[in-house]
């Protein structure tokens, strides 16, 4: 007697095999041989973690039963197989035809009354619990689908807004066809599966109106480098074809889980994308869904609230960690998500393993790095830390892929699986739209291959035929440049590094490339520097975002709404900003030490923010003039001051980041130290308070004979040997007169530092040294492990042929 639709969550093996369709709360991860990956997945979810909050969609699946029971009923493998007998994936026009005859066949042949009748009472039965003809999305999900070293995402098609049972019939055999799409038989031959050990099921969800609301994809895992401890959310308004696709630029979210899950709220980054169309129902029209423009107003706002980005990351952390339970393996996951706009809930409307970082080899480390500068053509969101080049091939019509050629460029508005083809030949690739969950993103990873996504004119501004470098090793934003710039990989061997008693530290500045360097061995940050973040991310002078109102500069003022748009209180725009920044960096190395400099800008810095020259003076000397500790407690400055502790406080407090230890610059006296914590102590730094350590820049002359009574004020040093070198010898490295005699090797310099390493470490105090000399200079390296420094803080170009100097050095010394 043959199943049709069973209705019994608890059932046994034997009858899910004969079923014909299967609700999806009866299915879980070990039937994808019986409803694939993606129906698996949802039954999964539904039974095991919806207890735990994690809101799923209900609906049923066609089964791998079914769609055999349909193809062997019909007689159509023998035809099939004839329609494949000359394939040949490499040449575009043979694959289009092979496909789109076996598609047809597909389609022609009617489905069994039996399968239309099961599918009949199970869309009963769910309009039953939602009322009559309820709207539906059908999914194809295939047996082979989401596996962890393969993904089939994409592959065959999904119709969203399905409304009654004819329109559901047609929808379901169309999906049957689509496991011809011609990206899934190039995908399939690639991956070397067999086209007819594959069967596809079907699966038919209530919709989640994010037509009326928003949609999107987020990562358990950030997607460029691996970093494990962070999720990457994108969204996007309307439904979420357009995020997947790549037609958009979603806003990106990026929240640290291990704080999370400790009840802390560290969302490190939130990044507007322009979302200039959403995807909704295609109302009264001939079509199931259409896309219309978002109003500007929206397209300024975030698609979610911190509320929601926080829910969603710590649903992903809940999936990620089910998945990795039931697979006895750590499983990165890729989600899809989905906002109802009538009920405000959010839902998973998907979830499968990610299939690039967690099958990559951990034991070499790739570092790229460009050897020269060129003209920067276009940029946008970087995918993959690798750079890639060649020639321009702009291509925006998919019936002229045939024309690209092997290790060229490909240039173009956003590609679909259909691209897929010719994606694997390519050397780089290059859209106008996109983020980085975007289908460009995924497949460019999965190939090994640099993408740029996002650059909103790329076909545009590169010429066909153009010689191009494609850099996404410089952070988040990617550069496309002019010409074919010289470059090199540094390969690290991470396995039998020698450990070091002296901690090896790293400079790091800019927050976009922390997750990355965090794989270089370490002991965790030596010196993270605001100013990076104050000049690239924020721009602004703290004190004109305080006064805006009463700026001067018409055009800075200008400037300074247009980026601080979302933000009310303009303030709350560098607060914000800096955490974020600060914290993205003290995420990456958490728990390890991450020591933050207070800003160090000098007054003629300070000036070239936006409304900056308003509020600082005109110094003859900035080098030694109004700078770092003295600027703090200032009445001309103590309000901007305000904001870096607010900031910090955010970091440590609401992130829960308190592996961050603070740093005062320039600090001319112990006197002055302690006019700077009590300053901070307003604003809710307190030295001890929360474990937190603050620690002084050993720079200054005053800083190595006073090191005695700084000891009493400070709990760390860190030696700055550019300003050292420049106040020992009194000369200043920038005038082309003096330059020459600069060198931290002078035995005068040399000297200075072995007083205060001696001095601190009499007192109990911990030093280490953050300048530039030891990454430039091994036997300067030599000489401060000699003399017992406790950290060495280098430039993470450096870290791996110092790491060796060190080693060698303390067994020579042992």
């Amino acid at each position: 007697m043959l199943e049709t639709f069973v209705t019994q969550q608890k059932l046994s093996q034997n009858v899910k095999q004969q079923a014909l369709v299967l609700p999806l709360d009866a299915v879980g991860i070990a039937d994808i041989p019986l409803v694939g990956g993606k129906n698996a997945s949802l039954g999964e979810m539904i039974q095991q973690l919806q207890s735990k909050g994690v809101k799923v969609p209900t609906g049923f699946a066609t089964t791998a039963y079914a769609y055999r029971f349909f193809i062997q009923g019909a007689g159509l493998e023998t035809k099939l197989r004839q329609i494949f007998a000359d394939l040949d994936v490499e040449d575009v026009n043979n694959l289009r035809q092979c496909g789109k005859q076996a598609r047809t066949l597909m389609l022609q042949t009617p489905f069994p009354e039996e399968l239309e009748k099961a599918i009949a009472q199970a869309y009963e039965d769910l309009c039953n619990q939602y009322g009559a003809d309820t709207d539906v999305a059908v999914r194809s999900s295939a047996t082979a689908e989401d596996l962890p070293d393969a993904s089939f995402a994409g592959q065959q098609e999904t119709y969203l807004n399905v409304h009654g049972l004819p329109a559901v019939l047609q929808a379901c055999h169309k999906c049957f066809a689509s496991i011809f799409t011609d990206r899934a038989i190039s995908y399939r031959q690639i991956k070397g599966f067999d086209h007819f050990n594959i069967a596809l099921s079907v699966g038919v969800q209530k919709m989640v109106r994010a037509d009326l609301a928003a949609s999107g994809v987020m990562f358990s895992i950030d997607t460029e480098t691996g970093f494990k401890d962070a999720a990457l959310i994108t969204a996007a308004y309307g439904l979420g074809e357009n995020v997947v696709q790549g037609a958009v630029n979603p806003d990106e979210y990026l929240v640290f889980k291990p704080t999370l899950k400790q009840g802390y709220r560290p969302i490190l980054e939130k990044r507007l994308g322009t979302k200039e169309i959403k995807m909704v129902y295609d109302l009264g029209g001939s079509k199931m869904t259409k896309n219309i423009p978002v109003a500007a107003s929206d397209r300024a706002a975030f698609a979610l609230n911190d509320d929601e980005i926080l829910q969603l990351a710590h649903w992903a952390c809940l999936i990620e960690e089910h998945y990795s339970q039931v697979r006895g393996v750590y499983t990165p996951m890729d989600i899809e998500w989905a906002k109802d706009g009538i009920t405000n809930e959010l839902f998973i409307v998907q979830a499968r393993p990610e299939t690039v970082q967690s099958q990559k080899i951990k034991n070499v480390l790739h570092i790229y790095q460009l050897q020269e500068k060129g003209e920067v053509l276009v940029t946008g969101r970087s995918v993959g830390e690798m750079i890639g080049q060649g020639k321009a091939r702009v291509i925006l019509d998919v019936h002229r892929l045939g024309e690209f050629q092997p290790g060229e460029v490909l240039v173009t508005n956003r590609t679909d699986p259909d691209w897929e083809p010719i994606m694997k030949k390519a050397s780089a690739i290059v859209t106008n739209s996109g983020g980085r969950t975007c289908h460009a993103a995924i497949i460019a990873r999965e190939m090994g291959i640099p993408a740029i996504v996002g650059c909103g004119n790329a076909t545009k501004i590169i010429k066909a035929g153009q010689e191009i470098t494609v850099s996404c090793a410089e952070g988040e934003t990617g550069k496309v440049y002019k010409g074919l710039l010289a470059y090199e990989v540094q390969e690290i061997p991470l396995e039998k590094l020698p450990r070091t008693r002296t901690q090896i530290m790293m400079n790091v500045g800019n927050p976009e490339e922390a997750f990355g360097y965090s794989a270089i061995p370490n002991d965790g940050v030596g010196l993270a520097r605001m100013e990076f973040i104050i000049a690239n991310h924020i721009k602004a002078h703290p004190l004109a975002l305080i006064h805006f109102d009463e700026l001067e500069d018409e055009l800075a003022k200008y400037k300074i709404a247009e980026l601080t748009a979302e933000y009310a209180d303009k303030p709350q725009f560098f607060i914000d900003k800096l955490a974020q920044g600060i914290g993205a960096i003290a995420a990456a190395f958490y728990p390890k030490p991450v020591i933050v400099r207070l800003s160090d800008f000098k007054s003629n810095e300070y000036a070239n923010l936006l409304g900056g020259k308003q509020f600082e003076p005109k110094e003859e000397n900035p080098m030694i003039g109004w700078r770092g500790a003295s600027r703090y407690y200032d009445e001309r400055y103590r309000e901007g001051f305000a904001l870096e502790c607010r900031a910090m406080k955010q970091v440590r407090e609401q992130m829960g980041l308190t592996n961050v230890i603070l740093m005062i610059p320039f600090c001319r006296t112990p006197a002055e130290g302690r006019r700077v914590l009590a300053e901070m102590a307003k604003h809710g730094l307190v030295r001890g308070e929360n474990g937190l350590q603050v620690y002084v820049m050993c720079e200054l002359p005053s800083n190595v004979q006073l090191a005695d009574e700084f000891c009493q004020v400070f709990d760390g040093f860190s030696i700055g040997s550019n300003d050292l070198t420049q106040l020992t010898l009194g000369l200043d490295r920038d005038s082309e007169l003096v330059a020459h005699l600069f060198d931290e090797r002078n035995e005068a310099v040399k000297r200075m530092i072995a007083k205060a390493i001696s001095t601190v470490k009499q007192h109990g105090r911990k030093i280490g040294i953050c300048g530039q000399a030891p990454s430039d200079y091994p036997e300067f390296a030599r000489f401060l492990v000699e003399e017992g420094i406790d950290s060495i803080s280098l430039n993470p170009d450096s870290v791996l042929k110092t790491l060796l100097e060190i080693a060698a050095t303390e067994n020579t010394c042992s």
